[in-house]
């Protein structure tokens, strides 16, 4: 879902049209609405049940369901990595704004235990976080953070846990050189 996001027409989200323009100051609530509809996401039972007006804080859950289930019968590890996949990005974005490149860089995922309900993974993005962000790009520098997300499934017992790289760079145009 790189580069991904709802587009708008009037502050009206067309889940059909998806375009590498993006908006930084739509309502997270359109976006949450939009998002869920993407096909990728929605096709896989993968659904964002929360999500802060500032973009700091998302809630993600993976639904249990024939189609999503491996050969044992449990949750699809594919589906466990792509429920994490553009969340810390986006958050970035709607954060920071044009100014920056960011893209999901890297990740790798420890499965722990079967997934054998819906799971759950939460995104936390604080101001100490952006800080250093800006801190460590403003002069045009390119930053690499690590996340880790936990997966968790409906008991609270840990499934799986992913580490997540972006790439972070602040754009020449907006340098202070």
């Amino acid at each position: 879902m790189d580069g991904f996001t709802a587009c708008l027409s009037n502050n009206t989200v067309n889940p059909i049209h998806v375009s590498t323009s993006w908006n930084s100051n739509m309502k997270a609530s359109v976006f949450k609405f939009g998002v869920n509809l993407w096909p990728p996401l929605f096709f896989t039972g993968i659904k964002v049940t929360h999500l802060t007006p500032d973009y700091k804080e998302t809630h993600v859950t993976l639904k249990l369901r024939w189609y999503n289930r491996n050969y044992v019968g449990t949750q699809y590890g594919g589906s466990l990595m792509s429920m994490t996949d553009p969340w810390y990005m986006l958050m970035i974005m709607h954060n920071l704004g044009r100014d920056y490149f960011v893209w999901d860089k890297h990740a790798e995922i420890d499965y722990i235990a079967p997934g054998k309900t819906h799971v759950h993974a939460q995104f936390l993005l604080t101001d100490e976080i952006l800080n250093d962000i800006r801190a460590k790009t403003a002069n045009g520098e390119k930053y690499v953070p690590e996340f880790l997300v936990d997966i968790k499934d409906n008991n609270g017992q840990l499934v799986a846990r992913v580490k997540r790289r972006v790439y972070i760079k602040l754009k020449p145009r907006a340098r202070a050189d």
